[in-house]
């Protein structure tokens, strides 16, 4: 098999120095992705750049203490023993893994196969009742990365990498075609391109407060969604506590991927200092987070569907701010997503929440995904019935 791939897929194996119905560009990436596949003599310069990768690389990723200790602290009380085997995980980049989306406007046919001969294999095959067919997800079960797409002006890029528990939110909203949606905090952008792998709103509000994440998730759009697409996205800067006011029963879904304490990084942060001002201020997210709900369910028309994520394992900023929503608000009801769990099980971990309308996806050795929450919750018609897919509040 190895030597089929390099037959099909290394440039040196062919006049010229590229293979059939392979172009530069695709080269260029698969070369970097399986560094096996090198030319004669190329070897010693490789491992060169390979050391010095690694050796910046370790810079780079530097524990930070203050968090670490807070953390320990904290999630070895919320998580007991399996906060050891998660925390193994999380000051260990080096055993974590990404997933390969694939952009269903600019198809990477080429890669897929190349994927498919390293051994990597579709996420969430066979849940088909949780996950449409236009999405396209490849990952390994080994810690394994490809290099990133630069962006090109006027050139879709084929995939995008990311935290394969990122699309866990996406499938929970569940995006029809045609469907208003709100994406209440879209930067850098990974969901909203996650959701358009699956469905064709008739109308997707991408919205970012921040100014520089907002060029950023700009920039992601431009990457991988076609123009006739483009004209129906809008991008907005508004503060996300001010959208429920500005656009009030609008949006047949929201999607919540709320500011909070982004576990890996934080664990990684270069300036204690900073790191030690997050920490000291950490207790006022859930008070954001509590707010940025209640606008995103004043902007969902009733009957309308909201899911609430974070990257955290927090229970303050996850399962305490569902509580908080749900206890404060009797037209907004909890929907049982536990089937997504025993569905999603061969390749997510899920740590218990105590809630049917949410899960926790917690990272171990093989499969490194999350931290990441995800809740989901209906507004109501003022009826006052409810039945089937509801649960009682959590």
């Amino acid at each position: 098999m190895l030597s089929v791939f390099l037959v099909f897929f290394c440039p040196s194996a062919f006049p010229g120095g590229s293979g059939p119905g392979v172009g530069a560009e695709m080269q260029a990436v698969l070369l970097r992705a399986f560094p096996f596949c090198v030319h004669p003599g190329d070897e010693g310069k490789i491992q060169k750049v390979r050391l010095k990768a690694k050796s910046e690389g370790k810079l780079a990723k530097q524990l930070c203490r203050v968090v670490l200790d807070q953390f320990d602290k904290q999630y070895s009380k919320e998580l007991g023993d399996s906060w050891s085997t998660v925390r193994d995980v999380l000051i260990s980049p080096s055993l974590w893994q990404y997933a390969v989306l694939f952009n269903r406007f600019n198809y990477p046919f080429e890669l897929e196969k190349a994927l498919r001969l390293r051994g990597y294999h579709t996420a969430l095959q066979g849940a088909s009742l949780h996950y449409p067919k236009s999405m396209k997800c490849y990952l390994s079960r080994t810690p394994d990365r490809m290099p990133s797409e630069r962006h090109r002006t006027g050139r879709l890029k084929q995939y995008y990498l990311l935290n394969a528990a990122s699309l866990l939110p996406v499938l929970a909203l569940e995006p029809r075609d045609g469907e208003t949606v709100l994406d209440l905090c879209a930067a850098p952008g990974g969901k909203s391109v996650a959701l358009l792998q699956c469905a064709y709103p008739g109308y997707l509000l991408c919205n970012e407060y921040d100014r520089p994440r907002g060029r950023w998730l700009r920039q992601t759009l431009e990457s991988f969604i076609p123009q006739p697409l483009i004209d129906i996205i809008k991008v907005s800067e508004l503060d996300g506590r001010e959208m429920g006011a500005a656009q009030p029963a609008s949006f047949d879904k929201v999607l919540v991927d709320a500011p909070c304490s982004n576990d890996r990084s934080w664990l990684f942060s270069s300036d204690s200092q900073k790191a030690a001002h997050r920490i000291h201020h950490r207790n006022s997210l859930p008070v954001l987070q509590v707010e940025l709900l209640r606008s995103a369910i004043q902007a969902l028309r009733p009957g309308g569907l909201l899911v609430y994520s974070t990257c955290t394992l927090s229970k303050a900023e996850n399962q305490d701010v569902i509580s908080e929503i749900l206890t404060s608000d009797s037209n907004i009801v909890p929907v049982d997503i536990s089937g997504i769990a025993r569905t999603f099980s061969q390749d997510f971990t899920f740590a218990p929440t105590d809630q049917k309308c949410s899960l926790l996806v917690i990272p171990v050795k093989g499969k490194a995904w999350g931290p990441m929450y995800i809740a989901k919750l209906k507004k109501g018609m003022d009826t006052g019935k409810w039945q089937g897919e509801f649960c009682k509040p959590c």
